[in-house]
């Protein structure tokens, strides 16, 4: 199973590492790309976009500041819903 993750900040960067330890396949997707280098570096595939993102994942994670970013990122025009296959899931946390 393959798990998305938005959002890399000081919550989201470890639960994305334990996902990673625990044998998940990871990919990362963030505003600031630096953000997801210490993941990628341990594994996780980093996207180019959110719905790119979105279509390889069967779980997409969000963990951003509000929910003003939470509909942005999921109803931009390459946004997650974009990309999101059915029967796949967004959790937002």
């Amino acid at each position: 199973m393959r798990v998305g993750f938005v959002g890399l900040g000081a919550m989201g960067r470890p639960m994305a590492e334990n996902l990673l330890r625990a044998g998940f396949a990871v990919s990362v997707w963030a505003r600031r790309p630096e953000s997801a280098a210490p993941l990628v570096a341990a594994g996780a595939l980093q996207s180019t976009g959110l719905a790119a993102m979105a279509a390889q994942c069967e779980v997409v994670v969000s963990m951003v500041t509000n929910s003003g970013d939470v509909e942005a990122l999921l109803l931009a025009d390459e946004g997650v819903l974009a990309g999101l296959r059915p029967g796949s899931v967004h959790v937002d946390m």
